[in-house]
Parts: structure tokens; C-alpha cells; sequence
């Protein structure tokens, strides 16, 4: 009876081993999956940036946290006013982010601190822009194909395309369109 009743225990010990390995198991596949699945959202359809600068301000702020959609030119291309995510020119390795001002073709004139496009007797609205922009940049550029004119909303502190070694942002280089500011949260928004 007692070499039962310990064959029965050692049988209930594998048991127990194999339930208690079983569960550990689930967590760590449940674990990767998460994993995998944050990395390939991350990875295709958003990207997720941090606000280092005053240069977006009152848009977005420093230290806001946004979300940007991957997808947003997969089918068709940004236009004038999007805030955008991209690899900033003279040193890829650094995310930017700014206003789309100028597009592929165009030329941009800026004159007393006012953006004109293609010879236009009407500045661009930049209502957006927390202050009047000094003249500092002003300058005539003209946009090559495929490529962006980009300027920041807080136009009197942004370093942008009027202050870059490479002027324009290629298309290839544009990451996606920003889309929500989730941090701080009691400021979320969708960003237009």
C-alpha cells in the first residue's frame, strides 16, 4: 500500500510540475506576443515621438507626447499645413517634426517675415503661428521635385528648412503624419 501511495504522490508531483510549467508557459507566449505586436505596430502603423523644442509652439509644446500615423502617405501625399515626422535632413539619424509649407515644385518666398507661394500677391494664413514672424530667414527657395518645404509654427524660435545645410525634406524621408497629442493628458487632441 505505501509504494501506491507514493507512486501516487511522485505521479501528482509530475502533475503539478507540468501544470505549474504549463501556466509559466502561457504567460511568457502572452508576454511575446505583446511584444511582437507593439514592435510591428510601432514599426508600420505609428510612430510615437516626444517634443524636444519650442519650434511647434502653441501647436504642440515641449514635452508633449504624440502619435503619428505610419500610414497616412502610403496612398497619397502630404499637403500644405500637415505636421509631419521625418528624418531631418542634415542628420538622419534625428527625428523632426514641423508644418508642411512648401510643396514639390513650388517656390517659396518669404518676405518681412510672410510666406508666398509660387509669386502670390497673398501671404499664406499662418494664424497658427503664436506671434508675427520676424524677417530672419527671408529668402526666396525653390522646392525640387519630390521633395518639402518645412517651417515650424513658433517661427521666430524654429531651426527649419530656411536655417538647414539641406534645405528640403525628401519624400522618402517623411515617417508620417502626426495625428494625436496623448501626453500631458489632460491636453489630448487630434492635431490638424
Amino acid at each position: 500500500m505505501k509504494k501506491a501511495e507514493r507512486e501516487q504522490g511522485e505521479i501528482q508531483e509530475k502533475e503539478e510540475k507540468r501544470s505549474i510549467g504549463r501556466e509559466v508557459w502561457e504567460y511568457v507566449r502572452m508576454i511575446l506576443i505583446v511584444v511582437v505586436a507593439v514592435v510591428l505596430v510601432q514599426s508600420f502603423l505609428i510612430i510615437n515621438a516626444r517634443i524636444p523644442s519650442e519650434s511647434m509652439e502653441n501647436t504642440i509644446m515641449v514635452g508633449d507626447q504624440i502619435f503619428g500615423n505610419r500610414l497616412a502617405y502610403k496612398f497619397g501625399d502630404p499637403q500644405r499645413f500637415d505636421i509631419v515626422i521625418f528624418r531631418y535632413p542634415d542628420d538622419e539619424k534625428q527625428l523632426f517634426i514641423k508644418r508642411v509649407i512648401g510643396l514639390p515644385g513650388e517656390t517659396v518666398t518669404i518676405k518681412d517675415g510672410k510666406v508666398y507661394i509660387n509669386d502670390s500677391e497673398e501671404p499664406l494664413d499662418d494664424s497658427f503661428c503664436p506671434e508675427t514672424p520676424l524677417s530672419d530667414g527671408d529668402g526666396v527657395y525653390q522646392v525640387p521635385e519630390d521633395s518639402y518645404f518645412m517651417m515650424g509654427d513658433n517661427r521666430n524660435l524654429s531651426r527649419d528648412s530656411r536655417f538647414w545645410i539641406n534645405k528640403y525634406v525628401s519624400r522618402d524621408k517623411i515617417l508620417g503624419k502626426a495625428v494625436l497629442r496623448y501626453w500631458p493628458l489632460n491636453k489630448i487632441k487630434l492635431l490638424n
